[in-house]
């Protein structure tokens, strides 16, 4: 069962900006935390920013920080990551993970228990 998903990916110019989301399908218990993934190709997926059920926590990878930003909706269940000034080398799928995580390891998978099927974020030059 399906319980995160992602939507909002899509062909994108450098420069240029996209929102994705992330909507709970189905209550994910026993977490503390959303955040966003990514694997380019040919990559290892890492850890691109997380937010913490109060909404005030968030942090990011060093590689994103001043131009993705990380936010939630409660009333729909929705965690949003804006991302403006994309890079080519932003290029890649982008999941949607929910899970228990100390904020030092927030970036690690294996607290992460629950993933969305991901969404494909192509930037071109």
């Amino acid at each position: 069962q399906v319980q995160v998903v992602e939507s909002g990916g899509g062909s994108v110019q450098a420069g240029g900006s996209l929102t994705l989301s992330c909507t709970e399908s189905a209550p994910t218990y026993g977490t503390n935390c959303m955040a966003w993934f990514r694997q380019a190709p040919g990559k290892e997926r890492e850890g691109v920013a997380v937010i913490y059920t109060s909404g005030v926590i968030t942090n990011y990878a060093d590689s994103v920080k001043g131009r993705l930003n990380i936010s939630q909706d409660t009333d729909e269940n929705t965690v949003y990551l804006q991302m403006n000034d994309l890079k080519p080398e932003d290029t890649a799928m982008y999941y949607c993970a929910a899970g228990i995580s100390a904020f030092n390891f927030w970036d690690r998978e294996n607290m992460y228990g629950y993933w969305g099927q991901g969404t494909q974020v192509p930037v071109s030059s």
